[in-house]
């Protein structure tokens, strides 16, 4: 059974942390209706789903895939570079101890879960304003001896890597050249963004469907072209707070 842990919308998710984009005004009961909507696709999909409470001083903590990065043998709990978020990882600990073992990335790592691209054994780290090379050292160190290679590479005016980049398939990804240079993922094949919809690179694959932005037809045409299956939401309100469809959900496959 594929497991989804999200955590509902802070009420205070108005405060959010700010990095690529300006602030504009939110509308919290809006991302909280999104974000109902986002779980309910989890669910149509088949996933068994652990919706958290919502954490009232955390207004950032919605975006649960911050937090932890979930490999099949382990759970390894990050640092987020936020120092408002840090205290979002202890109850995603709590959640995850009855699945995986966890290990933690310590200070002065620091590092955001949605840097992390896990693909086959190589665990690609974007280097962010949120993320650093002491926490992709101690990656090497905490995953290596389970066959994990965590590469380090540069992303440009986003603020993660799966911003710019996110896997499709084994074999394919959705990309924004802009934002990542292509020729870091090496052997894979590419599906670009269209260029009016520089948000469009990130999608959650699940089983045969792929929970995927409404926001962002021309990209989501590009998918169905290829022979992918959507399984559209809204979130273009969760969006003003620099969040994806990645972001809301932690996966875990038992």
């Amino acid at each position: 059974m594929r497991l989804a842990i999200t955590r509902d919308v802070s009420p205070r998710f108005s405060e959010c942390e700010l990095t690529h984009i300006d602030r504009t005004p939110i509308d919290v009961a809006v991302a909280q209706s999104q974000h109902h909507g986002y779980v309910q696709a989890l669910k149509e999909l088949r996933c068994a789903v652990l919706e958290l409470p919502a954490e009232s001083d955390l207004p950032d903590s919605v975006f649960v895939e911050d937090t932890a990065v979930i490999l099949p043998e382990v759970a390894l709990i990050t640092q987020p570079g936020a120092d408002s978020r840090k205290p979002e990882i202890k109850s995603i600990a709590r959640a995850l101890r009855p699945y995986r073992e966890l290990v933690c990335i310590e200070s002065p790592g620091s590092v955001d879960g949605g840097d992390v691209l896990v693909l086959g054994k190589n665990i690609y780290v974007g280097l962010s304003t949120r993320s650093n090379q002491a926490a992709v050292d101690q990656m090497n160190q905490l995953l290596g001896q389970y066959g994990y290679k965590s590469i380090g590479m540069e992303t440009h005016d986003c603020l993660h890597l799966k911003s710019a980049a996110t896997r499709v398939d084994d074999k394919t990804l959705l990309i924004n050249r802009k934002w990542v240079d292509a020729q870091n993922f090496e052997g894979f094949e590419f599906i670009d963004i269209d260029v009016s919809e520089p948000f469009a690179a990130n999608c959650l694959p699940l089983g045969n469907s792929i929970i995927f932005p409404a926001a962002f037809p021309r990209t989501g045409a590009k998918l169905l072209a290829r022979g992918y299956e959507l399984k559209l939401v809204a979130v273009d309100e969760l969006a003003k707070a620099e969040g994806a469809v990645t972001c809301c959900s932690l996966i875990v496959d038992n």
